[in-house]
């Protein structure tokens, strides 16, 4: 397939509008102003994009060998929890390809008419990027059941006895799922992507790497005590580090610092009420509640969801990956269990 250059890249962003924004630390809801700052960080190369050596090393052969075949790539799925550069991924997929980007949600998705009207503009080798590709409806994910096999679309046209299928052919194209909950996804439908990559959290090492790019990017001055202390509050995850770097980057500047040391990183999270681990106030308060309230557990989701006031996909998508991960909080069959060392970290 023809090559285009990276500066001619068509990027379409489809996703729903929202009421209310999030700004907590770990939210994966976005305000203008930090949907531009992650777009103008955002890694523009292999080289760039710090961490993730397997998936990259995978993704650079497949993509390689795909070229050589002038053929499209195939479709991969992306899973791990938020904010680990499975949006940036498949940028750079998209220029190593020399193809077309599109970027929808699958909530977004709402009809079987929205992707067919996605699917139809696709050209030859373009990538379709579906970000929370588990929300997409039955309905929807059945009809790209042959998309993504036979690179065709049904149409049922007309209802009742009257009614008619007619099959579109479609332009060969890669689809590119990310997910956050990898379970909800149907076993048929996960056989269809040729490509399955795990994203992983990061350590604070690899986190400081990212921050220091990124400050110079921003051209602030950030010694690398700073770089580690935003890191090792970043819950392993490079969008909140990155959010993190512009909070104390606007504390520096209030205090007329021309550079940001970690003197400034402590102050800072410390007023943001963020300790040493990256936990905040929710994630204190969900476990000082379990504590208090069912004496550490173990306690069934639906328990928690109700007694700290949330949905129980939020307390497993966003509060309880990092709790599991720090070695706070366990998933046993009887349900979940505050562990003895989140209790000593938070002195009860």
């Amino acid at each position: 397939m023809p090559k285009k250059p990276l500066s001619n890249l068509r990027y379409q962003r489809q996703a729903e509008t929202s009421a209310s924004v999030d700004l907590s630390p770990d939210s994966t809801n976005l305000t203008q102003e930090e949907e531009v700052l992650f777009t103008s960080l955002r890694a523009q190369s292999w080289d760039d994009f710090a961490g993730q050596e397997t998936v990259k090393k995978s993704l650079k052969i497949a993509i390689s060998a795909a070229k050589q075949r002038h053929e499209s790539l195939d479709h991969t799925l992306f899973y791990g929890p938020p904010g680990l550069g499975k949006t940036t991924l498949s940028h750079l997929m998209a220029g190593e390809l020399g193809v077309n980007l599109k970027i929808t949600s699958g909530t977004a998705l709402a009809k079987t008419g929205d992707l067919a009207a996605i699917l139809t503009n696709l050209e030859p080798g373009d990538i379709l990027f579906v970000d929370e590709i588990h929300r997409l409806p039955k309905a929807v994910e059945e009809t790209l059941y042959p998309a993504m096999e036979d690179f065709a679309l049904d149409i049922v046209i007309g209802k009742g006895p009257s009614a008619r299928t007619v099959r579109l052919d479609l332009p060969k194209f890669t689809l590119v799922g990310a997910t956050t909950r990898f379970g909800l996804l149907t076993g048929p439908f996960r056989d269809r992507f040729g490509l399955i990559h795990r994203l992983e959290f990061y350590d604070p090492q690899g986190l400081s790497q990212i921050l220091q790019k990124a400050a110079a990017k921003l051209t602030i001055t950030i010694d690398k005590a700073a770089a580690l202390a935003i890191a090792t509050r970043s819950r392993g995850t490079p969008r909140i580090a990155l959010k993190l770097l512009k909070r104390v980057r606007d504390y520096a500047q209030m205090a007329n610092s021309a550079e940001i040391t970690a003197k400034f990183v402590n102050q800072a999270l410390d007023l943001l009420a963020i300790d040493t681990l990256g936990l905040d106030e929710n994630d204190r308060r969900f476990l000082t509640l379990l504590v208090t309230k069912h004496d550490g557990g173990p306690v069934g989701l639906s328990t928690i969801a109700a007694t700290v006031r949330e949905d129980p996909g939020t307390i497993e998508e966003v509060i309880e990956p990092y709790l599991i991960q720090v070695g706070f909080l366990r998933r046993t069959n009887q349900g979940r269990v505050v562990t003895k060392a989140a209790k000593t970290h938070l002195g009860l």
